[in-house]
């Protein structure tokens, strides 16, 4: 093979690469885009947890050290923890009542395992979802399909998928230290395993998704915030670590042959809230220039307060019940207090009472049986106002005195003492009944009577029953 066509051989090769890398490139500038997929898996939430602008690293647990994020988690999990929640079947009747004798009363209103209450429960998993944007929790099931205990299940372990069928699986990770269950943590870098669960097994209420099937945590999506509230409050601890005093230079008009121990001897002598106004004595023509902006300069007060404003917005709480009452009064705070109930913990009752009926009951049972969380408690008035509405109520006969003490946490009325009559005021009659008494002739009969008993009345009623004069009839006379 002569010169000529090695070259040749070698010009085609190095073409064939050329083309090669322009359509590789011209590929992953143009590919398909990707079906989506419900899952978890993969970097679904690592794209949120993590570095923030502000530089500080946030996820669950360094988000709750901020006193705002822990005084909304706290506010919003006890709110729904301490709320009575029942589980009711509809009768005969068209009404509702309890369901005491079904297993799900007792796990839910009471114990949902030996190890917790219903408040601890609750107030676990509603942390879970205000943190992660999702609350898992295990159905232990006994021989029959009868669930006997529910375990919460952490957040950060759980894996959501679907497998080649499409069908829901759920990957929990269990440590080596952990129980059966995987309950109780353990040391991260213990080795684990993965155990796959059935969607029958868990009960999942997901947050706020793109999806429909996995929530994204609150923390996740605003962690630059809840990061610039982390520096601030950093900043703030510095600086009063510091003494409350700015750093600066040092200047010396000569050359020093050693600045690295003059600066450790400066911090030492003057550097933190220990050594906070002492006398600093500069020799041989050094000078200390303050370099920092000073914290009324760079507004880190008001700084502080618009991010804690800024996270109270996060999970929708009132500014009052985090401690802001600048801009409150006795009107407003109730108002907000309504609106808290309204358009906060009603749409996260609602996923926790459709995401119990869908996990935890049959589908025969989804006809007969519903869970309620009671929210009437926490919509109720001052106590002239619950007064005036019950009187209203009872006058026109739509509750009872039994109602009525029910709600107020009394005593039933025995039946047979009135106590669940429903009665109504005699001056009230339909549009179309009006007049029908004079009509029938009986108001007639009755006007009659009427007159002959006062005629009777005035004929034998001359004298009084004590011998006297009527004065009336006296009068009449004269």
């Amino acid at each position: 093979m002569g010169m000529a066509s090695i070259v040749m051989i070698g010009a085609f090769l190095m073409l064939f690469f050329e083309r090669m890398m322009k359509m590789r490139l011209f590929g992953k500038l143009f590919r398909g885009r990707d079906a989506p997929s419900n899952s978890t898996a993969g970097s679904g939430y690592g794209f949120f947890m993590g570095s923030t602008a502000a530089g500080k690293r946030v996820n669950a647990r360094s988000a709750m050290q901020m006193t705002a994020v822990y005084s909304c988690v706290r506010i919003l999990s006890e709110a729904v923890a301490s709320l009575p929640l029942q589980f009711y079947r509809y009768n005969d009747s068209g009404g509702k009542e309890k369901a005491v004798d079904h297993p799900l009363y007792f796990l839910l209103h009471d114990e949902p395992n030996p190890e917790m209450t219903s408040f601890v429960f609750r107030e676990t998993l509603m942390t879970h979802l205000l943190l992660w944007g999702n609350a898992y929790s295990q159905i232990i099931r006994n021989g029959k399909g009868e669930i006997v205990a529910l375990y919460p299940l952490m957040p950060d372990r759980m894996t959501v998928n679907r497998d080649e069928h499409g069908r829901l699986y759920y990957e929990y990770l269990v440590y080596d230290g952990d129980d059966v269950d995987g309950r109780t943590g353990t040391d991260p870098k213990a080795n684990g395993k993965i155990v796959r669960l059935h969607p029958a097994d868990v009960l999942h209420i997901p947050g706020l998704g793109f999806d429909g099937l996995v929530g994204y945590s609150p923390i996740a999506m605003a962690k630059n915030a809840i990061g610039l509230a982390i520096a601030a409050e950093e900043y703030g601890s510095k600086f009063y670590a510091n003494g409350a005093a700015p750093s600066g230079v040092l200047e010396h008009p000569g050359t020093l042959k050693d600045p690295g121990r003059v600066r450790e001897s400066w911090q030492s002598t003057f550097g933190g809230s220990n050594n906070a106004n002492k006398v600093a004595v500069l020799e041989e023509g050094m000078k200390y220039t303050p370099i920092s902006i000073a914290p009324n300069e760079a507004q880190f007060l008001e700084t502080r307060k618009f991010q804690i404003d800024e996270i109270a917005r996060i999970f929708r709480v009132p500014p009052h019940m985090v401690g802001d009452l600048e801009k409150s009064s006795f009107s407003n705070i109730e108002q907000q207090s309504l609106e808290f109930v309204k358009y906060t913990l009603d749409p996260w009752v609602a996923r926790w009472e459709q995401a119990m009926v869908r996990a935890l009951l049959s589908g025969e049972e989804k006809k007969k049986y519903f869970f309620k969380f009671n929210v009437d408690g926490l919509l109720r008035g001052d106590y002239q106002s619950r007064m005036n509405g019950y009187a209203t109520a009872r006058q026109n006969g739509w509750m009872s005195a039994n109602d009525i003490r029910e709600l107020e946490n009394m005593d039933r009325i025995p039946e047979e003492f009135g106590g669940d009559l429903y009665l109504i005021n005699g001056n009230m009659t339909k549009l179309q009944d009006a007049g029908i008494f004079a009509g029938s002739g009986k108001g007639k009969d009755a006007s009659e009577e009427i007159l002959e008993l006062e005629k009777e009345s005035s004929k034998s009623g001359k004298r009084t029953g004590n011998g006297g004069t009527d004065p009336v009839h006296e009068r009449g006379n004269c």
